[in-house]
């Protein structure tokens, strides 16, 4: 069965670049994971909690989220926000083979090198992921983690911002929108899960808060096999 993990470096990553598009997979009842590196203890707390609390306030603010969008399979690794770069390569590359092992997706979606908006953390994830999903493939690594498992399509979000989408003259004729997807159906469900992001949503509210901002989300095939001509508007277009 096609499958999707999503390999990010916080919570409320999976909302912001990809809620839409896991709320439309999940009602198609496609399996779909989260590998959340962080807790987010270095974010905001919106007056809803000390910094002491935030880490496990934002893991269960993740939690909710991810069951409003239709997750199974949630990991949280709790390696240091803003720090992850420090995080040891064979601590995370195992558990990230595992997690892949585990759910044995057809499509892995992480961060490109430039982290999307250059922060550190996803820049960092983004090379930790691609590193795991190509130790996952591997019969010598970790075998005690499952058998090997080949990933068909790594994606990256789209080089341009899912609130600036809908305003993008010919969206679909810009490099690096290989894949693009309407979320318009799915509004409700993305807004619930960044509202369910309390300590964060004052932020994400002035971003999304623009004309078109909830109905597209685009993606990049970073490697596997690309469709004959882009964008699609599926994850798994010519994936047997």
């Amino acid at each position: 069965m096609a499958g999707l993990l999503l390999i990010l470096a916080h919570p409320d990553d999976e909302t912001f670049f990809a809620g839409g598009t896991i709320a439309k997979y999940a009602a198609l009842s496609i399996p779909i994971g989260l590998v959340c590196a962080t807790r987010g203890e270095h974010g905001a707390t919106a007056d809803l909690c000390s910094l002491d609390e935030l880490p496990a306030v934002r893991e269960a603010e993740l939690r909710d989220a991810a069951g409003i969008l239709g997750i199974r399979d949630l990991d949280v690794l709790r390696y240091e926000d803003q720090k992850l770069w420090a995080a040891p390569i064979e601590a995370i590359r195992r558990q990230i083979v595992a997690a892949v092992r585990r759910q044995r997706p057809q499509v892995v979606m992480t961060f490109d090198p430039h982290g999307a908006n250059q922060h550190t953390d996803h820049i960092a994830i983004g090379r930790f992921a691609m590193d795991a999903v190509s130790a996952a493939a591997d019969a010598r690594w970790y075998p005690e983690t499952g058998e090997a498992h080949n990933v068909q399509r790594l994606l990256w979000p789209s080089p341009i911002s899912p609130f600036d989408l809908g305003h993008v003259a010919e969206v679909g004729h810009q490099p690096g929108v290989d894949i693009l997807i309407r979320i318009a159906p799915f509004h409700g469900k993305k807004e619930s899960a960044l509202r369910a992001h309390r300590t964060q949503f004052p932020g994400l509210v002035t971003i999304f808060n623009r004309d078109g901002a909830l109905s597209w989300e685009a993606f990049r095939i970073a490697w596997g096999q690309r469709p004959d001509s882009v964008p699609v508007d599926d994850l798994f277009a010519n994936l047997s």
